[in-house]
């Protein structure tokens, strides 16, 4: 039987590949596993799997034997990968990886598990669509802006809307922001949620030429030229994102930034003073006589410091509104060079051509009026007479779920809904059974050093007892 052999030099980012799915800690011992395998065209495939994702590797080039498979440790499988020099091979055969080792070749055992027990990938028998370089963009982006809070499964992934066939969208958030993209067109007859997972934004999967995409009604499946990935669809109704979306012509006060002079924006915007750093990342802007200033503070007590941005150009009333830096970088960084305002209160509308993020709004701290209409803009290094600010109402996230303690619009929830709460019930429960299990450990081991203490005191007293009891009266 010829031995299935590795280059070394396609097997190291195979394995980083793979590890993106594989948890070496997994208590499925199969799961711990990496199925090496060669076809009857002699291709040779790497597959790693947690049950509910698969990815796929194949090497470049077929090579001569029959048809076999074999599950290998992943760990074990790095260990001697590490060891090897790029220009190196490995051969892979029932029960052993075998190596060089000077002038012969070295082996290490493998425990045998049986090939079947390894999951089997789901074949997904649609035909593949191809995704173009703009659309995967969009679809990275709306990944991005997903959320990843675990009691909002529906939103921990990217949804491609098709409701409009002539107008698909491509859609993430996480209530706070969101972030959606049109003008594409795609053969699809339902619309579909792409669960996130890091291995999609992986530079090696991004390089390995055109996406194609194949779905159908329980699994989605993304590849490109040598790699594959196959995940299980997110159940689920997504929220009406459409209503989240604050109607263009309401908007009086719009900002455009020189496209060119982005990259620059987001540098003055690292350098500005940050007063809340580990929870809001509050920044202001203001529109004030067709100019751009930001606004930020080194602590809550402090003025805000005006800073104007030379090559922005506003148009429309005054407006003065609040935001976390941290969406307002990542929409410069998108592209996204012309903003919108409604009001203080109403969402931001970061938008160019088809592509647009939503963003909520933060409340300014500390004042009750809005700053003197005398006030006048400073640069970085100049501390500018103390402006007043009015606090804005806490504005509503984007979109909201139902969760278990607040039940839906309607009143009845769902049968999703209804198991949701039941899992958040089961969490709160075993949450509780571990702190009263501290604390009995807690108490436990103070017994214990009481108990330790009295000993050492009763060994004492005895100590002096006999100590007496040895002197002559």
């Amino acid at each position: 039987m010829n031995p299935i052999t590795l280059p070394i030099a396609e097997l190291k980012p195979a394995l980083a590949g793979l590890g993106k799915v594989i948890n070496p800690r997994a208590t499925l011992p199969v799961l711990n596993h990496v199925k090496v395998e060669r076809t009857a065209e002699g291709w040779i495939a790497l597959t790693g799997t947690d049950l509910d994702r698969f990815v796929t590797m194949r090497l470049e080039h077929p090579a001569e034997g029959t048809p076999m498979a074999v599950l290998i440790p992943y760990v074990q499988l790095v260990q001697v990968t590490k060891n090897c020099g790029k220009d190196e091979r490995i051969h892979i055969e029932p029960g052993c990886i075998k190596f060089a080792l000077a002038d012969n070749l070295g082996e290490q055992k493998v425990k045998h598990i049986p090939v079947e027990e390894f999951p089997v990938t789901p074949r997904i028998k649609t035909e593949a669509i191809a995704l173009p370089p703009e659309l995967r963009r969009s679809i990275h982006e709306a990944m991005e802006c997903a959320s990843v809070d675990a009691t909002r499964y529906v939103l921990n992934g990217t949804f491609i809307d098709t409701s409009n066939p002539k107008a698909n969208y491509i859609v993430g958030t996480d209530g706070k922001h969101l972030y959606s993209a049109n003008s594409f067109t795609l053969p699809l007859k339902n619309s579909v949620i792409i669960p996130n997972h890091k291995f999609l934004g992986w530079k090696e999967f991004n390089a390995d030429g055109e996406w194609q995409m194949k779905v159908d009604d329980k699994a989605v499946q993304l590849s490109s030229r040598r790699w594959r990935f196959v995940s299980k669809q997110i159940d689920g109704n997504y929220p009406n994102w459409r209503q989240t979306i604050p109607t263009p012509d309401d908007a009086k006060t719009h900002i455009t930034l020189d496209p060119a002079k982005l990259e620059t924006l987001i540098k003055l915007i690292q350098r500005m003073p940050c007063h809340d750093a580990e929870k809001f990342q509050t920044i202001g802007l203001e529109c004030k006589e067709g100019q751009l200033l930001l606004l930020g503070k080194d602590n809550g007590n402090e003025p805000w410091t005006r800073v104007p941005v030379l090559d922005a150009q506003a148009q429309g009333p005054e407006a003065l509104i609040f935001l976390s830096r941290r969406f307002f970088i990542k929409a410069l960084d998108y592209g996204l060079n012309t903003i919108s305002i409604i009001d203080q209160i109403a969402p931001l509308r970061f938008h160019n051509k088809g592509r647009q993020m939503i963003v909520m709004p933060l409340r300014p701290d500390g004042a009750n009026t809005q700053p003197p209409a005398t006030q006048q803009s400073a640069p970085v290094n100049m501390q500018p007479s103390r402006p007043v600010l009015s606090p804005a109402p806490p504005p509503k996230p984007i979109i909201t779920n139902p969760t278990s303690e607040e039940p839906p619009p309607n009143g009845t929830p769902s049968p999703l809904e209804e198991a949701l709460n039941l899992t958040l019930q089961i969490r709160d429960k075993y949450t509780e059974g571990f702190n009263l299990l501290r604390d009995l450990s807690t108490k436990l081991k103070a017994v214990h050093r009481d108990h330790k203490n009295s000993s050492r005191e009763f060994n004492s007293v005895r100590s002096t007892l006999r100590s007496l009891q040895g002197l002559k009266l």
